[in-house]
């Protein structure tokens, strides 16, 4: 079955759907996307991934042309017409065709694509055993320079981390704020277990603040585990009983290793564990 794709309210074959060499999406980075995962065919937690997506729209004054009514009927039914019920969703809103300039003004009409596929982003090997994280000399972009809250098209910021990464033949890669900060990985949020309680850094750390990771905050808190944000160093993360990444697509993946420095006792925890589980019968449910 060829895949179709959402283009501004038209489902195209997958090798037919495109967009201009103009989208200033496509020439500067201009525009956010979310990425989303579905459930036996129910998008989990739409509603939020969408009000971020329009925050993060409105964050660089760009005006998406439909309804969140409207953008959730069209994420369903592309997934309907491609007959994906377990599968991923990558929602792109760019800046639109314009001109060989900055300019967002030249661009009258921002793209709207809507792509429906399978993903599996870490081998079933590392949910089991854990995996090796390393950190990377790139640092994450300054909030004064680019607000960490905005999703944006623009990651090189994140790609040159992963490079770093991939380098240490290391599959995720943990990035410090400007501070020296523990901030986020590449592609997902970082928390950790000491003293039994659970932290993670705050938004104010330089941190995308994942729809995951909330329902990770609801899911500890509803089990009566203590979950706080707390601006860490890299040493809290070493000294961390236990550490895991949170993501829409990777969802909850234990490490057992930070730059060589073995986590705990080197297996996932048991509070890590726990969160897991909580967290597949939420997506379930």
């Amino acid at each position: 079955m060829t895949l179709k794709v959402y283009i501004n309210g038209t489902l195209y074959n997958k090798e037919d759907a495109k967009v201009s060499v103009y989208d200033h999406g496509f020439l500067y980075g201009d525009g956010v996307f979310e990425g989303m995962r579905s459930y036996a065919g129910s998008v989990f937690r739409m509603k939020e991934h969408l009000d971020r997506l329009w925050d993060s729209a409105e964050r660089i004054q760009l005006e998406i042309p439909m309804t969140k009514e409207e953008m959730s009927d069209a994420v369903n039914a592309t997934l309907a017409a491609n007959e994906i019920e377990d599968g991923y969703i990558r929602l792109v809103i760019s800046r639109g065709e314009g001109t060989l300039g900055l300019d967002p003004n030249k661009c009258p009409t921002p793209n709207i694509v809507i792509i429906t596929d399978f993903i599996t982003l870490y081998p079933e090997e590392f949910y089991q055993n854990g995996l090796e994280i390393v950190t990377a000399k790139t640092i994450r972009n300054h909030p004064g320079a680019l607000d960490p809250r905005i999703k944006s098209l623009n990651y090189l910021n994140n790609i040159l981390a992963k490079i770093e990464g991939l380098a240490a033949v290391c599959v995720e890669t943990l990035m410090l704020n400007h501070q020296g900060e523990v901030a986020e990985c590449t592609g997902d949020n970082i928390f950790i277990v000491r003293d039994g309680k659970l932290l993670t850094p705050p938004v104010e750390a330089g941190v995308l603040e994942g729809i995951t990771r909330g329902a990770v905050m609801e899911l500890a808190a509803g089990d009566g585990i203590q979950v706080m944000e707390s601006r860490m160093t890299l040493d809290d993360v070493y000294s961390a009983a236990e550490v895991f990444l949170t993501g829409s697509a990777a969802e909850i993946v234990p490490v057992i290793k930070v730059d060589g420095n073995q986590i705990g006792d080197g297996i996932p925890g048991l509070i890590t564990r726990r969160i897991a589980d909580l967290y597949t019968q939420l997506r379930v449910s």
